[in-house]
């Protein structure tokens, strides 16, 4: 009986680990893509609404479709938390982001939004007196140091207060997506709780981005990608699409399957996605000491994961008594 349950609690752990780098790799599509779409035309917070909206408008339905009106009455005890993820983890993010690369070199403004795992071990431990595996914050530490080399932070730096500020408040709201998440876990469909941050996203987000100035002729017209051309809605299509609802979708179902802190070192795997991504879309070669930081990451993550291991295969559980303890 106790196989049969660690080898369940191995297999959840399995799904976990595969869905959280699985979306991690979605998510670093949409930094090349989008910046091929700004530089067609679109402002930043443009492109991210567009991205959100988007996703909205696809998410939406669908959970109408497959969930029915049981989700509705399934997230009413947990609409507050639901509209703070979709606050912090799903607009905050993506647009502190985008501010703090607008104001600092695009590596620095990574490395900043990147905090956010930091943060999230901060915070289990020094707010909510948790217990925070020795694994994953070595593999924490090693994964920075790895993305460090990966996004070459020593070059072009400069300060700038309000891109610092904006760094630091993308990985604030990077470190409540998986708090939030994890919180939740359990208690919200993934596909639920995806949906309803992107809309709470996208309406938060309107004001700012004024859609209703945003240049649609751009999408039809063809952007330079890869040495070649694609219709801009193409990459719309494929931010959308992958990097936001795919992404996200899998991304809260990795953490659900893991928890705040191991998955928040996995999640370093997107930096690592998203430089490849933008070698071969964009022509943006990649140094030996990059390559050597991508393989560094990689190494943090997976020491982060093993975090949970034993405790998981030994109790046959989640192993989340030091990332989701009572409030």
């Amino acid at each position: 009986m106790g196989g049969v349950v660690g080898g369940d609690a191995a297999r959840t752990r399995a799904w976990g680990l595969g869905l959280a780098v699985f979306s991690s790799v979605c998510f670093g599509g949409s930094g090349p893509f989008g910046k091929a779409l700004i530089g067609a035309g679109l402002s930043p917070l443009q492109a991210v609404w567009l991205r959100l909206a988007g996703a909205a408008l696809v998410l939406a339905p669908l959970v109408l479709v497959l969930r029915g009106r049981a989700a509705a009455r399934g997230v009413r005890p947990h609409l507050g938390r639901l509209v703070l993820y979709g606050l912090t983890g799903v607009a905050g993010c993506q647009a502190f982001y985008f501010v703090a690369a607008s104001r600092l070199p695009v590596g620095v403004a990574i490395l900043l939004e990147f905090t956010g795992p930091v943060m999230v071990l901060c915070w289990l431990r020094l707010v909510r007196r948790s217990p925070v595996h020795r694994t994953a914050a070595v593999g924490v530490a090693v994964a920075m140091a790895g993305l460090a080399l990966v996004v070459e932070v020593w070059t072009g730096l400069r300060l700038d207060a309000l891109g610092l500020a904006a760094g630091l408040g993308a990985a604030a709201c990077q470190a409540a997506y998986f708090l939030l998440i994890d919180r939740l876990a359990g208690q919200v469909d993934a596909l639920v709780m995806t949906a309803a941050g992107s809309v709470v996203a996208a309406v938060a987000l309107t004001a700012a981005a004024a859609p209703w100035t945003l240049p649609w002729d751009v999408l039809p017209a063809s952007v330079p990608i890869a040495g070649h051309t694609a219709p801009a809605w193409t990459l719309a299509a494929w931010i959308i699409l992958v990097s936001t609802v795919l992404a996200y979708v899998t991304g809260v179902a990795g953490v659900q399957r893991l928890s705040a802190q191991v998955a928040g070192a996995i999640c370093y795997v997107e930096a690592v996605a998203a430089t490849l991504i933008a070698w071969a879309a964009l022509g943006e070669r990649l140094a030996p000491i990059q390559m050597a930081g991508g393989a560094i990451v990689l190494a943090g993550a997976f020491i982060a994961q093993r975090a949970v291991a034993a405790p998981a295969v030994a109790t046959g559980t989640r192993a989340e008594p030091a990332s989701v303890p009572a409030a």
